[in-house]
């Protein structure tokens, strides 16, 4: 996940900025709002971590702007100002989330997996002129709703999240099923079938013989 960190604190961005690194996170820090809201509008973000008192732009004016003009990216505020009117403000301008400081880390990261979670129960993923909704196992294609079985949903969120790989049903099995509940390979083979036919428009699988299975976009 493509984290953007706002924070003109030298001592606390390298803090923050270190410890979203360890956990999995990629960090992209700015000291100055103008400089964080050219890279918000020329790249993509998956969280937006915003200090409110920096120079040029506040982080109340970028977020306000952002959602202004449609600009949906998941917002935390972390600052000092602890007033119930700055509070308030944060989420009028559209924040997620608000967190006063100081705070301990492991919080800051409790927030972030609460508030990414939420966003992917909510995801819509787009290819080819569908819509494939994996929490709601759902593939949308035009004015027609396709109803999914969850472990179909979830197989092909595997494989678009993944497009272009080739994928062994070992690999299937290690990151879609629970340890308990292990399919076998034929499984594996018929749920792909399965996906074949939801998405007969088009051939989406390739089969690369004793390796598994590519998904390719176009």
């Amino acid at each position: 996940m493509k984290v953007l960190l706002l924070e003109d604190d030298v001592i606390l961005q390298e803090i923050i900025e270190e410890f979203l690194v360890e956990k999995g996170y990629e960090v992209e820090s700015f000291f100055d709002g103008e400089k964080a809201l050219d890279a918000i509008g020329t790249g993509s973000y998956d969280l937006l971590l915003l200090d409110v008192n920096v120079p040029n732009i506040d982080g109340f004016e970028i977020l306000a702007y952002l959602r202004d003009i449609g600009n949906t990216t998941p917002a935390i505020y972390i600052t000092s100002l602890a007033d119930i009117d700055a509070l308030k403000k944060g989420f009028e301008v559209g924040a997620d989330d608000y967190l006063k400081k100081p705070f301990e880390l492991e919080e800051l990261n409790a927030r972030i997996e609460h508030i990414m979670k939420i966003y992917r129960l909510q995801e819509e993923i787009e290819f080819d002129g569908m819509k494939f909704i994996p929490k709601a196992h759902q593939i949308i294609i035009g004015d027609t709703t396709i109803e999914m079985r969850q472990k179909e949903a979830q197989v092909l969120e595997y494989f678009i999240r993944n497009s272009g790989k080739i994928i062994s049903c070992d690999e299937i099995i290690e990151n879609v099923w629970e340890e308990e509940h292990l399919p076998t390979h034929a499984t594996i083979r018929t749920y792909i079938k399965n996906l074949r036919k939801l998405l007969s428009e088009k051939e989406y699988f390739d089969n690369i013989k004793g390796e598994g299975y590519r998904f390719n976009i176009v």
